[in-house]
């Protein structure tokens, strides 16, 4: 098992971890109805993507 040989530093650990920050997540204006949505993913409101409506129709 690695054991570290010296204490490290709150300054180097934190340093070490600067990029590790939550960032918001990503979004795209859906071309078809103008709403927010993840990229390269179907519209949840209008489910186009690609210029195709993917709307899933359940049958049952």
């Amino acid at each position: 098992m690695a054991v570290p040989r010296n204490r490290m530093s709150n300054a180097r650990k934190n340093s070490r971890r600067s990029h590790h920050a939550k960032r918001p997540k990503l979004t795209a204006k859906c071309p078809n109805c103008d709403s927010q949505k993840l990229p390269h993913t179907a519209c949840s409101a209008c489910g186009h993507y690609a210029g195709r409506s993917y709307q899933a129709t359940r049958e049952g």
